[in-house]
């Protein structure tokens, strides 16, 4: 796929983060399964041959829209803490600010594999063995390392060898797997075919359950066990949404996802007249041309991630645990107050939440029938918590090591059974009762930001979907992470943004870091329907994602 390109078709579409899933979820789509069934085929695919991003252990979040009843569903499998986690027992064990990051303390139960069952017996035509061959073939025959796979297990090797289990999986021969390499991992196609052959609760009950648990608690987990075998996967109609320049509707992923980021910082640029395209730098640096915002439009979008990462640090829980006021930070109203902090000749620094009154892999699909799924998978950091369970091949997320803060009386504070809020997030947008676009992108703290350029760059400045994900991108700091709270406002943007873009947020006070062409992160997966219903998608040139359609 040639930068910017944009791929058309009247028939089904997938967009993933790499060839192999995406060719998958294509066959699926060609044998007559519908978008549901491409996606959990691509899924699984990815579990095995994206392991740094996703896999067995991790979650899901997902926004379906149903093509035979007009309606948007969503779905959150994200799991809970232990019941043992309590603020005093991570104290205890020496950890006063910050969640440990790798090991056993930072897994959560994870909510994926229950998921791909519920939503298939819902939605799918196609059984769980035939969407799953795929992915099994390539835990037990192997797969071809690709460069950027490769690079994702260079980063992280130390971390890797830190543990006898993941040695053995991801450095049998003392080192990490190089590009052209044939990785083959048959403790997790046996894992793989248990799930096949006894469903989810072999997972959360069973055998796998119990090999695992035991695992863990051996290496420093705290798992009563239970845990796992509450875990079920919320199925919700309609998701979070909110009406854009009175045209749109675009839907979002239930807290404890933090999608109402990008909600609340649409309902703060609406408020704006966002400006056309600003013209190609003459100075080459913005080579390819890619069409994109111009100096008013890139500041007015930075500073509403502000204030909306702000109110989400402030008050975003576990639902149902934290009472909080997600319908008054996603009204209109309360924009239309909260915007009155953007000075359009001034960048903010360090944004408070208001006052108020009383590494991931996503990709989308769409079927002839116009069913439309955004879905997004994820084990937290890359690996996750580092640590393959036992002799099981799974990666455990570290989501409650990412996601909680060890702050007594604050929403997101670790308890026993709660849920983090959560990084991951995927949007779905309607015009009317029309299916108009999915799109997504992995990337943490950086997803709302990166959604937020993509809709802007679709809805308002007229892009095609192949120039909506390879226009420059920024990224902001700090976001929600804790780790990185204390940090300086920061503002890196691609050096392929006009300079004269670049020169004017300088002017403006964005603390400023010029990074590489490509290197403002994302990989946006993204298809539009057009009026007619011509499929128009593409996927982002910063990986090594391509579209596939029939």
């Amino acid at each position: 796929m040639t930068i910017g390109s944009t791929a058309w078709s009247t028939g089904g579409m997938i967009a993933t983060a790499k060839p192999t899933a995406s060719a998958v979820g294509a066959a699926v789509l060609a044998r007559g399964g519908n978008a549901i069934d491409a996606t959990i085929a691509a899924a699984l695919t990815l579990n095995v041959i994206y392991p740094m991003m996703c896999g067995l252990g991790g979650d899901v979040f997902a926004l379906i829209y149903e093509a035979k009843s007009g309606r948007v569903y969503g779905i959150n499998a994200s799991g809970i803490a232990p019941y043992n986690a309590t603020l005093a027992k991570y104290r205890s064990l020496g950890y006063d600010t910050l969640m440990p990051a790798d090991g056993m303390l930072s897994v959560a139960v994870p909510g994926g594999v229950r998921a791909y069952f519920d939503i298939l017996e819902r939605w799918g035509t196609m059984s769980f063995a035939e969407l799953a061959a795929p992915a099994l073939a390539y835990a037990e025959q192997g797969f071809a390392v690709s460069p950027e796979t490769a690079r994702h297990f260079a980063a992280t090797e130390a971390k890797l060898a830190k543990y006898e289990t993941s040695r053995r999986v991801f450095l049998p021969d003392g080192r990490v797997p190089a590009a052209g390499d044939v990785l083959v991992q048959p403790d997790l196609a046996r894992s793989l075919r248990l799930v096949i052959d006894g469903g989810p609760d072999v997972l959360y009950r069973g055998e796998l359950a119990e090999r695992i648990l035991d695992y863990a608690n051996a290496h420093g987990g705290i798992w009563r066990g239970d845990e796992w075998a509450s875990q079920e996967t919320d199925i919700y109609q309609p998701p979070p949404s909110v009406t854009y320049r009175d045209r749109y509707e675009i839907y979002q992923t239930s807290p404890p996802s933090q999608g109402m980021i990008l909600l609340e910082e649409l309902n703060l640029v609406e408020g704006f007249e966002l400006r056309r395209l600003a013209a190609p730098d003459a100075s080459g640096d913005a080579a390819p041309h890619a069409p994109q915002a111009d100096l008013t439009t890139t500041h007015l979008l930075v500073e509403a991630k502000k204030l909306a990462f702000a109110d989400r640090n402030r008050y975003a829980g576990d639902p149902r645990q934290v009472e909080w006021p997600l319908h008054t930070l996603l009204s209109k109203e309360f924009a239309a107050h909260r915007r009155s902090g953007i000075d359009p000749h001034r960048a903010a620094a360090l944004v408070s939440g208001a006052e108020l009154p009383g590494d991931t892999t996503s990709h989308v699909c769409v079927d002839a029938a116009g069913n439309m799924v955004s879905f997004i998978h994820s084990i937290s950091n890359a690996f996750g918590c580092c640590e393959v369970a036992g002799d099981t091949g799974i990666l455990l997320n570290n989501r409650a090591g990412r996601g909680f803060r060890l702050e007594e009386g604050h929403p997101n504070c670790i308890a026993p059974g709660k849920r983090t809020m959560h990084t991951l997030n995927t949007w779905l947008v309607t015009e009317g009762v029309r299916p108009y676009a999915v799109g997504n992108t992995p990337g943490g703290d950086g997803q709302p930001q990166w959604n937020l350029q993509i809709l802007t760059n679709l809805l308002d400045l007229g892009m095609s979907a192949g120039e909506t994900v390879a226009a420059p991108r920024w990224t902001s700091t700090p976001g929600t992470d804790p780790v990185g709270l204390a940090r300086p406002v920061e503002l890196a943007i691609e050096s392929r943004s006009a300079a004269d873009v670049r020169d004017g947020l300088e002017r403006l006070g964005h603390r400023l870091r010029v990074i590489g062409p490509w290197a403002a992160g994302g990989d946006v997966q993204l298809i539009r329907i057009r009026q007619g219903g011509v499929r128009e998608g593409a996927s982002d040139p910063r990986g090594e994602g391509v579209t596939v359609c029939l």
